[in-house]
Order: structure tokens, then C-alpha cells, then sequence
């Protein structure tokens, strides 16, 4: 029997309307279906919106080379299709004298990773570009910077349309099973129906795990368990004095309650890191009393009751709270021996910045 379609994306945010749109642009004929009733009602819209540089990741691992790689495709991409970015630069601040040997560290592994414009400042170059900071040292890093990421994903959408992908909302994929030559999968909502394919690309974020398990005759064991973990944000009320982004040096889970700016210049804090059960975006006012002393080790003007519940995001993990961040997994056939079939785990941060190249790398592995 011949399929309906060559190629369905599951998951319209960032990742999959990259997906689509390299798929589509190469000559595949392109479903992306959507359980949403738009693009990016996930995680790609719950996020700090940083182009991140690359310095954080295990050299070699996915994180640093998509990211690496990704940071300039996007730089470009964004450029080519009026898509707000603003290369603000960022400075990783140190406290104490052991954050400073983190910090050497770090710049160690950026370098290894070809991140290489980042300088170790000492106190007096700190203080001279963020004279409100603190600190003793601060490792900079011109080229992270910030995107508008809803601008971006109507780039990709618009791409991918142009390309010939149809993009369908309201479409959750209830199931799917192995088939002879593809994939067979039933859509639920609006569409109620039935479709075959020859390739399957799960780029559904949080969903991912759970929706590879409802894929009939993959190898259980090639799904990795995953957890949920929320990121609380803080908007600042009133002007923050600073020009750049501000990291404090990285801890275990995350990257620290950090201060990002948007493109009109409001402050925002966070995220934390608080491991949870279900999906849920409430702030919990009460979580603020942890970032004003997180904060003022960095910025010790930050006044009193000056922070409001902002938003909230859930980070797509693939590994608990007691151990080591993972890579992102893209499982594709080599592994789980399924011709057609790729399916993306654990993209967290970098994903955004790292969106174009993580669709080329899909590209390439799905054959």
C-alpha cells in the first residue's frame, strides 16, 4: 500500500517547526501536527529567550556541538528574516575566590567547545562595564544574547508553509503502530483519523517520552524515563541598572537564578529549579523570599518587595534530581533499530539556540 504522507512532526514548538521546515525544504512532503491550538504553547514560550554561547556543555556532547553550531545559524537565520535578536553579551559572575577557579574552569571548557571570544575579567573590568554588580571576577561572553522566540517560530512556520508542510492544530497522535514500510498513527481531536507515514519525528518537548510509549512495537527500554522540572520566573518592578545579561557561577540542576533582560529592556529573574509531579505554571509567590538573597550576591541594590510573579516554564528532563544532567537524546534508527522513526529527548537548554542545528542533525540521521 502506498502512504499518505512521506514525513509527519510531532510537536509544533521551536525544535519540530525547525524540523519541519529543514524536512519540508528537502524535498519531503510534510505533516506537523500540534495537540495545541497554536505554535509554541510549551516550553519554546516558557523560557529565558537567551541565545546561549556554548561554554556550559560537556565537550563533545550534543549540547555544545548543536549549540555552537546553532548559535550561528540562528544569529544568521534570525537576520536574513527580521527576527528580533540582540547580542547584549553576558557576564558569569564570581563571589569568592573557589567561584573563580569555576570560572577558569569554565572558560577552559567554552574554549574546548569553540567558544572562542570569552574573557576572564577581574573585578576592576567587571565593575567598569555593570558598575552596580558585585563581585570578584566575571567570565564574559559577547556573543550570548537574546531572541524574540515567538518572531522566530513564525519564521520557521512561514518557511516550512512556503516549503509545502502542512501544519495542523488541535491534533494530539493518540497512537501509532509499526508498519510495514512506515508507520500507521491515529490522530485524535479535531481530525479523528487515521494516517500513514513514512517517517516519524517526535518533537514533542515535555511529551516526548510519553508519547514514544504509545508508539506500538518500539523497544520499550529505547524510552528513557522522564521528569518534570519547573523554573520559576520573577519580573523586576521597575528599571534594573544593568545593560548585560547577569549569570551567578552555575550550581548543580540549572544555571542559577540568573537576570535576563527582554527586547524592551524589562528585567526578569530566574529560573529556579523545583522538581514536580505534574505539569502545573503557577508561581508560588512565596518562592521570591529565596531569590532576593540569591540575587544580591550579585546585586546587592535589589530593593525590597521589588520582585512580582512572572511565568514559569518546565524543563523536558531525562534524569532525576540526584544525577548528572543528561545530553540531549535524538534516538534515531541506529539505536532503536526502527527505519524512519527519530525521537527527541531531554531537549532542554540549549534548545532554542540550538534549534536549526538539531533539524539538520535530524535530517541526516534519519536517512
Amino acid at each position: 500500500m502506498g502512504m499518505d504522507i512521506d514525513c509527519v512532526v510531532v510537536g509544533a514548538g521551536v525544535v519540530g517547526l525547525a524540523v519541519a521546515r529543514e524536512m519540508a525544504q528537502a524535498g519531503h512532503e510534510v505533516l506537523l501536527i500540534e495537540a495545541g491550538e497554536a505554535i509554541g504553547m510549551g516550553t519554546s514560550s516558557r523560557n529565558s529567550e537567551v541565545i546561549h554561547a556554548g561554554i556550559y556543555y560537556p565537550p563533545g556532547s550534543l549540547k555544545a556541538q548543536l549549540c555552537v553550531e546553532g548559535r550561528q545559524r540562528l544569529y544568521a537565520y534570525c537576520e536574513s528574516h527580521g527576527v528580533a535578536t540582540h547580542r547584549l553579551g553576558k557576564l558569569i559572575v564570581a563571589k569568592d575566590q573557589l567561584q573563580v577557579e569555576g570560572l577558569k574552569a569554565l572558560l577552559e571548557r567554552g574554549l574546548k567547545n569553540g567558544v572562542d571570544d570569552l574573557r576572564l575579567l577581574n573585578q576592576k573590568q567587571a565593575l567598569e562595564l555593570e558598575p552596580a554588580l558585585a563581585c570578584v571576577a566575571a567570565l564574559y561572553s559577547p556573543s550570548t544574547g537574546i531572541v524574540d522566540a515567538h518572531a522566530l517560530m513564525l519564521a520557521l512556520q512561514g518557511d516550512a508553509e512556503a516549503a509545502g508542510a502542512d501544519i495542523v492544530f488541535h491534533t494530539p497522535m493518540l497512537r501509532a503502530r509499526i508498519i510495514a514500510g512506515g508507520f500507521l498513527l491515529e490522530l485524535g481531536g479535531t481530525a479523528q483519523m487515521s494516517v500513514s507515514c513514512r517517517q516519524l519525528i517526535n518533537a514533542a518537548g515535555l511529551q516526548a517520552p510519553a508519547l514514544a510509549r504509545r508508539i506500538e512495537g518500539l523497544a520499550p527500554h529505547s524510552v528513557p524515563r522522564d521528569y518534570l522540572c519547573k523554573g520559576n520566573y520573577f519580573s523586576l518592578t521597575g528599571r534594573a541598572p544593568f545593560r548585560h545579561l547577569i549569570y551567578p557561577a552555575p550550581e548543580a540542576a540549572g544555571l542559577g537564578i540568573h537576570m535576563t533582560l527582554d527586547l524592551a529592556g524589562q528585567a526578569r529573574f530566574g529560573p529556579d529549579t523545583e522538581w514536580i509531579e505534574r505539569e502545573d505554571y503557577r508561581v508560588d509567590a512565596a518562592r521570591a523570599e529565596a531569590f532576593y538573597p540569591a540575587i544580591r550576591n550579585y546585586w546587592p541594590g535589589l530593593p525590597d518587595h521589588s520582585l512580582q510573579p512572572g511565568y514559569s516554564g518546565i524543563r523536558p528532563k531525562i534524569s532525576g534530581p540526584d544525577e548528572p544532567a543528561r545530553d540531549f537524546l535524538i534516538s534515531s534508527p541506529a539505536e532503536h533499530q526502527v527505519p524512519g522513526l527519530i525521537n527527541l529527548f531531554g531537549i532542554e537548554s540549549p534548545g532554542l539556540t540550538s534549534c536549526l542545528a538539531l533539524a539538520g542533525r535530524v535530517r541526516q540521521l534519519i536517512g
